[in-house]
């Protein structure tokens, strides 16, 4: 019976790099995004240039990877939920109402994925020649891959992207969701921890103004929740 692993190309993972049946192997970096939209039409301009000048730069091959991932996002609307039933505030609970529905029906409509950029360097098997053992060619393709790595990492800084290589532990997390499909779920866990604060300040009066004596100056009210991440405040506000 036919295995998933009999058609992958990869022998064995050592030392965070991939070792290849035909004898050739292959490194991995993770490479950060930046949002080209938003940038001017200098910085637009800049970027392709580091960028093709980093492609006219190298002396070897590499790939480039784009992997999305539908998520998950089941937990936010119970957290949202959650932080509803503790909120005291009126106001703030109907906001949450309105921004869980917002995000509910936005699920509904699209499919929420999570892209991840890869740039993977490989080593061919023709490029090591001859080897006398196994033990002499996985150094030999760690001697060769390492210092292309570096100078991929230092021209992707250069464009202003962050290029990390991927560990052993997380390239085989990154096969097994790419062959298995599941769905990811990517709230962090500390969210469920920071608590939701909401301070109300005392509205300030005009320069030519005084507060009438009779008055007395309201105390700044403050509710905490510990179901939410969020942070509310007040604006300042001129009588």
């Amino acid at each position: 019976m036919n295995t998933t692993q009999q058609h992958l190309l990869i022998s064995d993972i050592k030392n965070d790099i991939l070792l290849l049946k035909n004898g050739g192997g292959a490194l991995v970096l993770q490479v950060s995004a930046v949002n080209f939209g938003l940038l001017s039409d200098m910085e637009q301009v800049a970027i392709i240039a580091s960028f093709a000048q980093m492609l006219n730069s190298l002396s070897f091959s590499i790939q480039i990877v784009v992997h999305s991932e539908r998520l998950n996002i089941s937990s936010y609307l119970t957290l949202m939920d959650k932080a509803k039933q503790a909120q005291t505030n009126p106001l703030l609970s109907a906001l949450i109402t309105n921004y869980r529905q917002f995000i509910q029906t936005t699920i509904k409509e699209n499919d929420v994925l999570d892209k991840k950029f890869y740039l993977i360097i490989p080593l061919f098997a023709l490029e090591l020649g001859i080897t006398a053992s196994k033990e002499n060619l996985e150094q030999k393709i760690k001697t060769v891959l390492l210092p292309r790595r570096d100078q991929i990492i230092r021209q992707l800084n250069r464009v202003g992207l962050k290029a990390t290589q991927l560990t052993e532990q997380k390239l085989i997390e990154v096969f097994y969701d790419m062959y298995n499909g599941q769905f990811v779920e990517n709230i962090p866990a500390i969210m469920a921890e920071q608590p939701i604060e909401v301070t109300l300040k005392q509205p300030k009066l005009a320069a030519t103004e005084s507060a009438p004596p009779s008055i007395s100056t309201p105390p700044l009210t403050s509710q905490t929740s510990r179901t939410h991440p969020f942070v509310v405040e007040e604006l300042d506000e001129k009588v």
